[in-house]
């Protein structure tokens, strides 16, 4: 028998490449369709090692959850971006590699992300998802997010429809 161990932690600047590689397959698998082809590319392609050591190393809150011995996936987290909207928080992105989702991962990330930022005397959370992302709509309506807002993001010539899901402490 042997056992695989799970760890949430902060990303370390020595996560960087492996934060922009489940960065870039977690988005080409999501995204894929949804939003244009080079549109896609460009976004992903932005968000490379460099960006992450950056983000990283200036003391932005990424953690990992590490399986075994890979990076399966990431949270980006901080206060709310949106002055709209009266929520203390944001998840900016929560991203798993592919074959990673689907066993609850996602779930232990939001959870250790809004534990987090609950600890840092931030009581209400908000998540932004593209109402076309089905498996992340439904993933945040599963963990209790209500819909509080709605707006678009242009990618090239496409218009998308995203909406925010909110969390009180």
């Amino acid at each position: 028998m042997s056992t695989t161990l799970i760890e949430i932690r902060r990303a370390r600047a020595a996560d960087a490449t492996a934060v922009a590689s489940t960065h870039d397959e977690a988005w080409r698998a999501t995204y894929r369709g949804i939003i244009p082809g080079p549109e896609l590319e460009k976004l992903v392609s932005r968000r490379g090692e460099a960006w992450w050591d950056g983000a990283i190393r200036k003391g932005s809150r990424v953690s990992v959850l590490v399986f075994g011995d890979s990076v399966a996936g990431y949270a980006n987290y901080g206060r709310n971006r949106a002055r709209s909207l009266t929520y203390d928080s944001e998840i900016y992105e929560l991203y798993l590699r592919p074959e990673y989702q689907g066993v609850g991962f996602g779930r232990r990330l939001f959870t250790s992300a809004r534990r987090d930022l609950v600890q840092s005397g931030m009581k209400s959370m908000v998540i932004w998802a593209l109402s076309d992302n089905e498996p992340a709509v439904r993933f945040y309506r599963a963990l209790g997010g209500q819909p509080v807002a709605r707006s678009s993001e242009k990618f090239g010539d496409k218009t998308l429809d995203k909406v925010a899901f909110a969390w009180k402490a």
